[in-house]
């Protein structure tokens, strides 16, 4: 009796220690199969919620531009800035706010901090179009555009985007329009349709 109990007690042991071996490979190609899967349907509607974000934020800077560059118009007699820097914060080569650099923007979005003439933010890039870069009360800007681009497009953003003095953010669902005019987004603009007045 108890050789016999004794016997079915070792192979007991024994198939416990097969099974706590590990997995099989076919388990592990199965679970890996099964990630791959996952990632496949998770990864596209990821990118798509972060294309959404980047246009949405997009859209709110556009507006915060469009309010500096009206506060610039009544604040210094020179219309509109004539550059994305004049309506940053102050920096090396203009040292108190004033009509060069007003600080009504963040340094990053007016080009300030890094210093370049097309700012990038959340993926996209800005283009600013002004009649004169340096206004004067003689010479006033009396219109101003900006268009946003995405820097890669179909990943960062897949619409292009267009806001001038008439106060309408202009969207071209395609993303081929990515230019204005020195008189504000041209009339071949809403390809898309405007999002509204701000």
């Amino acid at each position: 009796m108890r050789r016999g109990s004794t016997f079915a007690r070792r192979q007991r042991s024994r198939e416990a220690m097969r099974r706590e071996r590990g997995f099989s490979l076919i388990e592990l190609m199965i679970v890996v199969g099964i990630i791959m899967i996952v990632a496949g349907i998770a990864i596209p509607s990821l990118l798509r919620s972060r294309i959404a974000a980047n246009e949405a934020t997009i859209a709110a800077a556009l507006k915060t531009i469009g309010t500096a560059n009206v506060v610039y118009l009544s604040l210094f007699n020179r219309g509109y800035a004539g550059t994305m820097a004049q309506l940053g914060p102050t920096s090396g080569s203009c040292a108190s706010v004033g009509s060069g650099c007003a600080d009504l923007l963040d340094s990053s979005i007016s080009g300030v901090n890094p210093a370049t003439a097309n700012p990038v933010k959340n993926g996209y890039r800005f283009t600013y179009y002004s009649p004169d870069p340096n206004p004067t009360p003689t010479t006033p800007n009396q219109s101003w555009a900006i268009v946003a681009t995405p820097v890669g497009p179909g990943s960062t953003g897949i619409s292009t985007f267009c806001f001038d003095n008439n106060n309408i953010i202009w969207k071209d669902t395609s993303g081929t329009m990515t230019t204005a005019t020195l008189a504000g987004c041209s009339s071949t603009w809403p390809v898309g349709g405007n999002i509204g007045p701000t």
